[in-house]
């Protein structure tokens, strides 16, 4: 859930807020000048539209200051020698208890750094396209982390003219750009890396 201000909740689930399972981030990560070469945390997320072409997004907050929010996608890091796209069904089902979906291509990749929570978080992120089986899907997290529930604040869906129009802080920044851009057009024929993001 983070991009500019990069706040993406970063915990096992709530993190801030990327391609197809070959380590598509590897070049698209640290090397520009962010020091020394920290771990960097392979996430996967996950775009997630229901019938009406709209989209789930998560609220999050930091921990020690609620006023400081952000909307992102579901998603979290890998755990274990899970596949990307084992980790975006799990973290959704985890985050949202949605688990009748369609899990398509990925759409972007990301690097990005930001601090939440007292520590630096760098991201490997994977943006995974996903479809609900179900005209109505009413998100509700089944199992969140100590830190996700320290700090997420809910769930909704937004249209892309919702979107659009928000004046609230959404990662990654250029979300409804990117949205708009999937629904005129269609899935990428090949994962988007998008611009780093180091806050």
């Amino acid at each position: 859930m983070t991009d500019s201000a990069a706040r993406q909740t970063p915990g096992p689930g709530a993190e801030p807020g990327c391609g197809a399972e070959q380590e598509a981030g590897a070049g698209a990560g640290p090397g520009s000048g962010a020091g020394p070469r920290a771990e960097v945390r392979r996430v996967a997320r996950v775009v997630l539209l229901d019938a009406d072409d709209r989209i789930l997004l998560m609220h999050g907050y930091e921990p020690d200051h609620p006023d400081q929010t952000w909307w992102f996608t579901p998603g979290g890091g890998l755990e274990g020698d899970e596949t990307r796209q084992e980790a975006a069904l799990r973290e959704l089902a985890e985050e949202t208890g949605i688990t009748d979906i369609d899990l398509g291509p990925v759409l972007w990749t990301r690097y990005c750094s930001f601090p939440f929570d007292g520590r630096r978080w760098d991201q490997d992120e994977w943006y995974y396209l996903a479809r609900t089986r179900r005209a109505e899907a009413a998100p509700r997290p089944q199992a969140l982390t100590e830190l996700e529930n320290r700090s997420l604040a809910g769930l909704r869906w937004w249209t892309s003219a919702e979107l659009s129009a928000a004046r609230e802080t959404v990662y990654p920044t250029r979300l409804a750009e990117l949205l708009r851009t999937l629904l005129d057009e269609g899935p990428p024929r090949a994962p988007v890396v998008l611009a780093p993001e180091i806050v």
